[in-house]
C-alpha cells in the first residue's frame, strides 16, 4: 500500500475506528456467551423449585417488571465500572429465573425437552441470520429504532392485557409479532455495533441479550400451543 496514503491522518484515523468497533462486537458476543450460563442456571433452579409458578400470573408479572427494569437500570449505571459485567449477569439470572414458568409448562409435554431444542435452534438461526445481515446491509437502519420502540411498547402493553384476557389467540399472534420485531430489532441492536452507534459492549450485550430472549421465548409458546403432546 502507498506509504503517504498510510500515513495520512484521516486512514490512520479509520483505521483506530474500524478496530475500535470490532473491539467493542468481538467483546459484546463473548460476554453474550457468557450470559447464557446464568440464564440457564437460573431457568434450571426456577424449574426445579417452582419458585415463579408459585407466585401467579399477576405476581410474577410484577416482580418481572420490577426486576427487569431495576437491573437495566443498575446496568446503565454501572456499564463504565467493573461492577458492570457481574450486574449483568446477574440479570441474565433473574432473566432465566423468569423463563421458568413458560419451561417448566412445555416440559408437563411428552415432547417438551425436544419443543426447548428446536426453540433454541430457531433462536440461533434467526441470530446468525440477522448478524451476517447486519454485517453485510450498507443501508442506515438508525431511523428503524424509533418505529421498533414504538412496536416493544405496544407488544408490552397488550401482553400485560393478555394476562386478565387469558386469551389463547391473542397469545400467538403476539408471539408471532414478537419474533418478528424482536428479530428486526437484533439487526438493528448488531448494526449499531458495528456502524459505532453504541460503544459500550455492556450496554450493547443488554440490547442483543433481551432481543434473543424475545426471540426464543416467543418461538418456545409457539412451539408449545402447536407442537405440545401430552402424555
Amino acid at each position: 500500500m502507498n506509504q503517504s496514503v498510510q500515513n495520512y491522518p484521516g486512514y490512520a484515523d479509520s483505521g483506530a475506528l474500524a478496530s475500535q468497533r470490532q473491539r467493542v462486537l468481538r467483546n459484546t458476543y463473548w460476554l453474550l456467551a457468557l450470559s447464557l450460563l446464568p440464564t440457564v442456571l437460573g431457568a434450571w433452579i426456577g424449574v426445579q423449585t417452582g419458585i415463579v409458578a408459585g407466585l401467579g400470573m399477576g405476581m410474577s408479572a410484577i416482580v418481572f417488571l420490577g426486576g427487569a427494569f431495576g437491573f437495566m437500570f443498575a446496568i446503565e449505571k454501572t456499564k463504565n465500572s467493573a461492577a458492570g459485567v457481574p450486574v449483568l449477569l446477574g440479570f441474565t439470572f433473574f432473566m432465566g429465573l423468569m423463563l421458568s414458568r413458560i419451561l417448566a409448562a412445555v416440559l408437563g409435554f411428552s415432547n417438551g425437552a425436544s419443543l426447548i431444542m428446536t426453540a433454541f435452534g430457531g433462536t440461533a438461526v434467526v441470530f446468525v441470520a440477522m448478524a451476517s445481515l447486519a454485517s453485510v446491509i450498507k443501508r442506515d437502519l438508525t431511523n428503524m429504532g424509533k418505529f421498533l420502540f414504538v412496536g416493544a411498547i405496544l407488544l408490552l402493553v397488550a401482553g400485560l392485557v393478555n394476562i386478565f384476557l387469558q386469551s389463547s389467540a391473542l397469545m400467538m399472534t403476539l408471539s408471532v409479532v414478537a419474533i418478528g420485531l424482536f428479530s428486526a430489532f437484533m439487526l438493528y441492536d448488531i448494526k449499531r455495533v458495528i456502524d459505532g452507534g453504541e460503544t459500550n459492549y455492556i450496554s450493547a450485550t443488554l440490547a442483543i441479550y433481551l432481543d434473543i430472549y424475545n426471540v426464543f421465548q416467543s418461538l418456545l409458546a409457539l412451539l408449545g400451543i402447536f407442537g405440545g403432546e401430552k402424555e
